[in-house]
């Protein structure tokens, strides 16, 4: 159980959607510093964000930021990218950089502030999932978050020795760019922000963020052939 007044927090994808509105959440409930990162340079005014470049797929960068961010004790990988190229037919270089951005991604950031974490206490790790990490048909994008899941679920074990909080999260359609074409019901990215923030403070180590999500978990342990998702 992580409260977030008066830390430091890391939201990786933090110049906008729903890493927009996690810096919004975490100032609003009291956060002393917000490290918001985006792979270009980006302006925020605000007094407790430091904007700061970073490429998940970078190494280099990912301990470069580390370096900057050493006071950190909520690390939120939030970053990602959607290329919903079909595993067969599709680019096979997309599905490559699916993979690297979505898993290696997080799991870069994890191992380079694990140390860190574990200075402070422990402090929490929170990483953003999806409700296609359960649904078979939406290419390298759902294939990368299901690996996703399993890695965080690993992280949680890996981590309990240095007390951090290990929080997964699934969310289905999120009113942001990255799926502005798809035309289903979407929440909202500070809804989606309170309920992560929510179960963050609580001591959650999953978070299923609106009832489409906690629809699918259920149906995990039914016919795998129902676990299908279309854009349709």
């Amino acid at each position: 159980m992580v409260a977030v007044a008066d830390k430091v927090a890391v939201v990786t994808g933090g110049r906008r959607g729903l890493g927009a509105a996690l810096v919004d959440e975490l100032l609003a409930r009291g956060v002393r510093k917000v490290y918001s990162t985006a792979r270009s340079a980006h302006v925020d005014d605000r007094p407790e964000v430091v904007t700061v470049e970073l490429e998940v797929r970078s190494a280099e960068s990912v301990a470069a930021l580390a370096r900057v961010a050493a006071d950190a004790e909520i690390v939120f990988n939030n970053a990602g990218v959607l290329l919903p190229d079909a595993l067969l037919t599709g680019d096979l270089d997309n599905a490559t950089r699916t993979f690297d951005v979505n898993v290696f991604g997080p799991l870069r950031v994890a191992r380079a502030f694990a140390p860190i974490l574990a200075t402070g206490g422990g402090g929490a790790l929170v990483n953003m999932h999806s409700v296609l990490s359960w649904l078979a048909g939406s290419g390298a994008y759902g294939a990368s978050k299901a690996a996703a899941w399993s890695v965080t679920n690993s992280l949680r074990l890996e981590l309990a020795a240095q007390h951090t909080q290990v929080v997964g999260v699934h969310a289905g359609f999120i009113d942001t760019d990255m799926v502005s074409a798809l035309d289903r019901p979407k929440a909202t990215p500070a809804e989606i922000a309170a309920r992560i923030l929510d179960g963050l403070e609580a001591g959650d180590t999953e978070v299923l963020a609106d009832d489409v999500t906690v629809g699918v978990k259920a149906g995990l342990s039914g016919p795998v052939e129902h676990l299908t998702f279309s854009a349709a």
